[in-house]
C-alpha cells in the first residue's frame, strides 16, 4: 500500500528546501494603511461586505470597538461567510486582522492563507499574513464560522498595506522614423519604429493634418479616403494602457498623386462563415473584379476594420464566447479605390466548451522523507504539472499538519506548493497513508473531518484532495470509511467545483471486500466521488506481471463501477484511477520502465480520470539497491517514471 517506507523523516531534507528558499526574491513591504470599506460597520450597514444567504447583520451588542460589530448567524447549511474585495499592489506583504468572538470563526483571503480560532468567549484578534501574486490586484479578504456552531461575531477588521496599483504616469517615448512606404491617389501606407514603455504601448495613434485618422497595434498603418493630388501632413503618436501619450513622432509631408484609376472594384459577394468558434470566426466571399487589379480585402466586424487580406478568406479572431456580431467585407485596388460593401453577415459564436470529466497526472511527492527533489527541477526535466503531496495528519485531536509535525502554512510544504504554482502547475494534498495519526479516526463525526479536510481547502486554494484511505483504522474500519465519505460530501456541497478522490488498495481481481463496501457506500450516501483510485502492487508475489495485475485490477474496479452506479464502461472508466509504485514494492514487485509505460498506455486508451505512482522521490535509478526512500531500486534515469507520467492525457 501507500506506503510502510512513507513514514521515515527526513529533517535535513526539509532544512534543505527551507534554506534554498531563504534566498528568494523578498517582496516589498506594506506600508501601514488600512484599505477596507467599513472595517469596523460604523456606518451600522454592511456597506462594503457581501454576506451568503443573508446571514450578515450589524449588531450594537457585543462590539470591540466604536458602537457597532458584525454578526454572521451560521446554520446547519450555511456558514454566514462575509467577504469583500479590494484593489491590491503585486508582490507586495499585507496583514489581515480581525477581532473575533465565537467558535470555530475562520479569517482569511480567498485563494490564500487563513486562520481560525475553535473557541473565544471573549474578543480574540485573528491575523493573517499574505504577500500577494506577481500580477495580482485584487484581494478577497473573509471571515465565517463553521456549520451548526452559533452566530459569530467580528469588529475592528484591518487589512494593513498599499490600496490599488500606483497610477502610471509615465508616457511611452516618441514613435521614430515615421516614413511612408506606398502612396497612391487616396491613400498612404506608413511604418515607424516601435515606442517602449515603463509598462507598455497598448497602440499607436496616427494624425492626418493633426486630426487623428485611425489607431492601430502594430508600427504600420495605412491611411485612406484621401484625395488626389493633395498634401498631407501626418505624425503618430503613442499610448499606454494609462492613457498617457508620447510626444509626436517626426512630421512626414506626403503628396498625393493624380488619381489614374478612378474605378472602384465590384463588390464581393455571398460572405458565409466557414467556422465558428467561442472565440473566432471564419469566413469566405466571392472575388471582386477591377479595371486594373483587386491588390487587398477589408472586412469589417460591427463596421471596425479589423483585418485585411490578399485573399478571399480570412479568421477573426479575439471575439467572445455567446456573443452576436456582424461582418461585412469591401475589395480595394492599388490606387486605394474601395468597393460597396458586401452583404451583411450576422454570427453568433457558440459558448466556451469546457472537457469534460477531471484528467490528472500528479505522481506523489513526500517532504517527509527520501530526499525531496526540487519540484521545479523536476517539472522542467519532465514537463508534468501536477503533484500529489504525502500527507495531511491529525496533530493534537482533529487539526490538519503535515505529517503531524510540520504547519500547513510558512513551512517547506507551502513553499514547496509556492514553486510549483509559480512554475505554472498545481497540487492535491493527500490525506491519510499506510501509518501515522490519521484525521478520520480522531475528527469526532464527519462535520468536524469536513471541518480539517476545509482548512487544508482554505489554506491553499484547492482545486482537489485525495484520501489516501488505508489500514485497519481507516479502510477496514467502517464507521471510519462512513466518516469520511459523508466529510467528502460536505466538502463537494460547500466547494462547488472541487474535486475528491479516493485512494484505496486492491486485489488483482480488483476492490477488496472493504473497497467494494467504500464504492458501495459513496453511492447510498451521495457522497458525490470523483474519481476512485486504485493502488496496484504489494500483492505479495515478487513474479507478479505489473502490468498484468494493473489491468486485471483497473477493470475490476471498473466492472464494480458500472454495476454499483449503473454506468456504462466509458463512463465508469472517467471514474477510475491508477497510483502504482514505480520499480520495487514493499513486497519485492517490479514496475519496470516498459510495464509503467504500457500502464499509461492502457491509461489512456481506456480515458481514465488519473495517474499517480509512489513517488518523485524514489524516481531515481539504483539497480540492486533493493526497497530505498531515494531510489527506485532498478536501472532508469532520473525522473523517467515521470517523464512517462506526464504523457498521460486521459
Amino acid at each position: 500500500m501507500h506506503a510502510p517506507n512513507r513514514r521515515a523523516t527526513a529533517v535535513g531534507a526539509a532544512a534543505l528546501l527551507l534554506a534554498t528558499a531563504a534566498v528568494a526574491a523578498v517582496p516589498s513591504s506594506a506600508s501601514a494603511a488600512n484599505i477596507l470599506t467599513n472595517p469596523g460597520f460604523e456606518t451600522g450597514t454592511l456597506s462594503g461586505w457581501s454576506c451568503t444567504g443573508g446571514t450578515g447583520s450589524v449588531v450594537s451588542t457585543p462590539v470591540h470597538g466604536g458602537t457597532k460589530a458584525l454578526a454572521g448567524a451560521v446554520s446547519a447549511s450555511d456558514n454566514a461567510k462575509c467577504t469583500q474585495t479590494v484593489t491590491v499592489q503585486p508582490n507586495t506583504a499585507y496583514s489581515l486582522t480581525s477581532w473575533v468572538r465565537g467558535n470555530y470563526v475562520y479569517l482569511g483571503v480567498t485563494g490564500g492563507t487563513s486562520t481560525w480560532t475553535p473557541s473565544a468567549s471573549d474578543w480574540k484578534q485573528l491575523t493573517v499574513n499574505f504577500t500577494t501574486g506577481a500580477s495580482q490586484t485584487t484581494a478577497e479578504v473573509y471571515l465565517n464560522g463553521w456549520y451548526g456552531q452559533g452566530t459569530y461575531y467580528a469588529d475592528d477588521i484591518s487589512l494593513d498595506g498599499p490600496g490599488g496599483t500606483p497610477p502610471d504616469t509615465q508616457a511611452p517615448t516618441v514613435p521614430g522614423g515615421l516614413t511612408a512606404t506606398a502612396t497612391a491617389a487616396t491613400q498612404v501606407s506608413l511604418s515607424w519604429g516601435a515606442s517602449t514603455d515603463n509598462v507598455g504601448v497598448t497602440g499607436y495613434d496616427v494624425y492626418k493634418n493633426g486630426v487623428l485618422a485611425t489607431s492601430v497595434t502594430g508600427t504600420s498603418a495605412t491611411v485612406t479616403g484621401l484625395t488626389a493630388s493633395t498634401s498631407y501632413t501626418f505624425t503618430v503618436k503613442a499610448h499606454d494602457l494609462a492613457g498617457n501619450a508620447s510626444a509626436a513622432s517626426n512630421a512626414l509631408s506626403v503628396t498625393t498623386p493624380s488619381n489614374g484609376d478612378p474605378t472602384a472594384p465590384s463588390a464581393p459577394t455571398n460572405l458565409v462563415a466557414t467556422a465558428t468558434a467561442a472565440t473566432q470566426v471564419s469566413l469566405s466571399w466571392g472575388a471582386s473584379s477591377d479595371n486594373v487589379g483587386v491588390t487587398a480585402y477589408d472586412v469589417y466586424r460591427n463596421g471596425t476594420l479589423v483585418t485585411s487580406v490578399t485573399g478571399t478568406t480570412a479568421t477573426v479572431t479575439g471575439l467572445t464566447a455567446s456573443t452576436a456580431y456582424t461582418f461585412t467585407v469591401k475589395a480595394r485596388d492599388a490606387a486605394g479605390n474601395a468597393s460597396a460593401a458586401s452583404n451583411t453577415l450576422s454570427v453568433t459564436t457558440p459558448p466556451t466548451t469546457t472537457p469534460s470529466g477531471f484528467k490528472q497526472a500528479a505522481p506523489y511527492l513526500y517532504n517527509g522523507w527520501g530526499n525531496p527533489p526540487s519540484p521545479t527541477t523536476v517539472m522542467n526535466a519532465t514537463g508534468i504539472k501536477w503533484f500529489t503531496m504525502a500527507f495531511v495528519l491529525a496533530q493534537n485531536g482533529c487539526n490538519p499538519t503535515w505529517d503531524s509535525q510540520r504547519p500547513l502554512l510558512n513551512g517547506v510544504d507551502q513553499q514547496t506548493i509556492n514553486a510549483v504554482r509559480a512554475a505554472g502547475g498545481d497540487v492535491v494534498p493527500s490525506f491519510g497513508g499506510w501509518s501515522g495519526n490519521k484525521l478520520g479516526p480522531n475528527c469526532a463525526d464527519a462535520t468536524a473531518l469536513a471541518g480539517a479536510y476545509q482548512k487544508v481547502i482554505d489554506a491553499y486554494g484547492l482545486k482537489a484532495i485525495d484520501i489516501d484511505i488505508e489500514n485497519t483504522d481507516e479502510f477496514e474500519n467502517y464507521t471510519v470509511q462512513d466518516r469520511i465519505l459523508n466529510a467528502l460530501k460536505i466538502v463537494k456541497q460547500k466547494n462547488p467545483g472541487i474535486k475528491t478522490i479516493v485512494t484505496f488498495g486492491t486485489a488483482t481481481s480488483g476492490p477488496t471486500a472493504p473497497g467494494n463496501r467504500l464504492i458501495e457506500q459513496s453511492k447510498a450516501l451521495g457522497a458525490d466521488i470523483d474519481v476512485f483510485t486504485i493502488m496496484p502492487f504489494d500483492f505479495g508475489n515478487a513474479s507478479t506481471d505489473m502490468y498484468a495485475a494493473t489491468v486485471s485490477a483497473a477493470t475490476g474496479l471498473k466492472n464494480k463501477l458500472k454495476s454499483v452506479y449503473g454506468w456504462d464502461d466509458a463512463t465508469a472508466y472517467s471514474h477510475l484511477g491508477i497510483s502504482g509504485m514505480n520499480g520495487l514494492s514493499d513486497t519485492n514487485e517490479t514496475t519496470t520502465i516498459a510495464n509503467w509505460t504500457a500502464i499509461r498506455d492502457w491509461a489512456n486508451t481506456n480515458h481514465i480520470a488519473r495517474l499517480a505512482f509512489w513517488s518523485v522521490n524514489r524516481d531515481r535509478g539504483c539497480p540492486g539497491g533493493g526497497l530505498q526512500e531515494t531510489c527506485s531500486g532498478i536501472a532508469q534515469s532520473d525522473w523517467q517514471f515521470t517523464s512517462i507520467t506526464a504523457g498521460f492525457t486521459g
